[in-house]
């Protein structure tokens, strides 16, 4: 027995043309073809599906609630044809965007909103390591983030440099410092990021680099987890400078091993090509154009907090 995709079209559009002959219209096919199909199906399975009455062929119960099951596949098909277009239009069209840190990303997406305000933005956020994997599966469309893997896996664009920084309660002893370095910071209660992050990352490299190995009073799996820990007091953490827009009370200080300036990227797969990757990465051209020409080239100040 087969129920095909076919099949069930040509019932539907009978039930609703009331004709061979109006279903053929309405489908592209031959009269012939969908009388086939209609009665194949009633000889297979048992069942009738039409009776005719003054001309007209009219549903049975059975059929109607096969019509019903139509409609539904026909809707479907109607949502992953949008799916499949809405990646390569400028009007109504999706994208979802991947960050490891809230910024600079989202100054980035409201730029892009901007310029693109019919698209629809969905953001997903997680640790560097998910973020790759996510845009590796296509669970995301984009992502932006720090020390991107530079192979032929990916397309990528700088979207700024920047390095990790300490960041402090203004109570703390180190408040009032310029600058800190990494035997100093022993001194301190740390809180680290989880495995898979790129801030923490760097941090290990830093504190291997300086013969240390520290062991934090706490570790925790977001940026904004870490950042209010410093602000409850509960000791010092790390984060990418401009990882975040608030500019409340948190200091954040340079720490000399971790003065290296890493890339934030944007990028996809390389084999996705698409007019809404395309305006995305557009945008991401002007938004550094705009960065360099208001605080010189490869530039941060503009969107870093005090």
């Amino acid at each position: 027995m087969s129920l095909t995709l076919s099949r069930i079209r040509a019932v539907n559009a009978v039930a609703a043309g009331g004709s061979y002959a109006a279903a053929a219209r309405a489908l592209g096919l031959s009269q012939p073809a969908i009388s086939r199909h209609v009665r194949d199906l009633e000889a297979e399975f048992g069942v009738r599906l039409f009776d005719r009455k003054n001309g007209l062929l009219q549903a049975t119960p059975v059929c109607l609630e096969l019509c019903d099951v139509a409609e539904r596949m026909a809707e479907a098909e109607r949502h992953a044809m949008r799916i499949l277009m809405r990646h390569n239009t400028l009007l109504n069209g999706r994208l979802t965007i991947g960050l490891g840190n809230s910024m600079p990303g989202m100054a980035l997406i409201a730029a892009f909103h901007k310029r693109h305000p019919s698209i629809e933005i969905a953001v997903e956020t997680g640790s560097h390591e998910a973020i790759t994997r996510a845009v590796l599966t296509r669970a995301v469309d984009i992502g932006i983030l720090p020390d991107v893997p530079r192979d032929g896996r990916f397309r990528h664009d700088l979207l700024m440099r920047q390095n990790v920084v300490a960041i402090v309660h203004p109570a703390s002893p180190l408040a009032g410092l310029p600058s800190v370095s990494c035997q100093r910071l022993l001194q301190e209660p740390l809180i680290f990021r989880t495995r898979g992050s790129s801030t923490q990352r760097v941090v290990d490299r830093a504190f291997r680099a300086a013969g240390v190995e520290p062991v934090p009073l706490l570790t925790l799996d977001t940026r904004d987890a870490v950042y209010e820990a410093v602000v409850n007091g509960l000791g010092v953490g790390f984060m990418w400078r401009n990882g975040t827009g608030r500019t409340d009370i948190v200091r954040r200080l340079t720490v000399t091993e971790m003065s290296r300036e890493y890339d934030e990227m944007v990028f996809a797969l390389s084999e996705e090509k698409s007019v809404l990757h395309d305006a995305f990465f557009a945008t991401v051209s002007a938004f550094r154009a705009e960065q360099d020409g208001g605080a010189g080239r490869d530039a941060v100040s503009p969107l870093a907090a005090p």
